[in-house]
């Protein structure tokens, strides 16, 4: 699969401005490409301000996600806020060619900036099966909870948009390393940079890292397009030699 990591300043609660920078950085992309990542609240920045920026499914960013992929043939994944019967939702859709949209809400609430007062908390995991590969599709705190992101569905990519801040960058290179290796899959990971409006610093640290932790795509600190193949069958292979997924743990997650 190839998957083209879009890592970019946002511009504050103007989803116009960032669908403008979105697509100009996609119709940009060569063809071939399989999927584009985009970070965490890409349209918007990561704003508390909901009831003010929040679209609906049928909202303007949902329509141009949808456009983008049958257009361009390829799927599209990022989160951004939607109004859903009166409550907030950190939502990541993961847009198909064909237009079709699987959804992901955010499980873990960033509580630290109060994100739990503003937004409803997702209440399950979800797998994307897409171009014969299993995708897990996680959301940026959700980086720090491993029970939450284990692989008893034998997922072959785990999958994180983000808006991560400088001052946590070890953090967030240190766990991705983590996931990778414990789970035996490929993790993607887009984050954002530039300054908010909350004067929060970000420095991407975008990245690749194949199932047993080695970078593929090394950390990357610019705005950019970043263009990567990734290939299942060596995956498959190292699991069927370090079959360490067979030990892992029974367990249930209650919400």
């Amino acid at each position: 699969m190839k998957i083209a990591l879009i890592q970019s300043d946002l511009h504050w609660e103007d989803a116009s401005a960032n669908r403008k920078n979105f697509e100009s950085k996609i119709n940009k992309i060569d063809s071939g490409v399989n999927l584009v990542v985009l970070p965490e609240m890409f349209s918007t920045g990561f704003t508390m301000n909901a009831s003010e920026v929040a679209e609906t499914m049928q909202g303007e960013t949902v329509l141009w996600m949808q456009s983008v992929a049958k257009q361009k043939q390829l799927a599209i994944v990022g989160s951004l806020i939607i109004a859903e019967e009166g409550k907030y939702y950190n939502r990541m859709l993961f847009v198909f060619p064909n237009g079709e949209i699987q959804q992901y809400d955010k499980r873990h609430l960033f509580s630290l900036a109060g994100e739990h007062k503003y937004y409803e908390a997702g209440t399950q995991k979800v797998i994307v099966e897409y171009s014969d590969w299993k995708i897990c599709l996680q959301i940026c705190y959700d980086l720090r909870f491993p029970v939450f992101a284990r692989n008893t569905e034998n997922y072959d990519l785990l999958l994180y948009v983000a808006n991560w801040p400088k001052v946590r960058t070890n953090a967030w290179d240190a766990l991705l390393k983590a996931r990778a290796i414990e789970n035996l899959s490929y993790v993607v990971a887009v984050n954002r940079v530039g300054l908010d409006a909350n004067e929060y610093e970000h420095i991407g640290h975008s990245q690749v890292i194949d199932f047993l932790g080695n970078p593929v795509l090394d950390p990357q600190e610019n705005e950019g397009v970043f263009i990567v193949e990734i290939d299942k069958d060596p995956m498959l292979e190292t699991r069927k030699k370090l079959d360490f997924l067979s030990d892992r743990d029974q367990f249930e997650i209650r919400i």
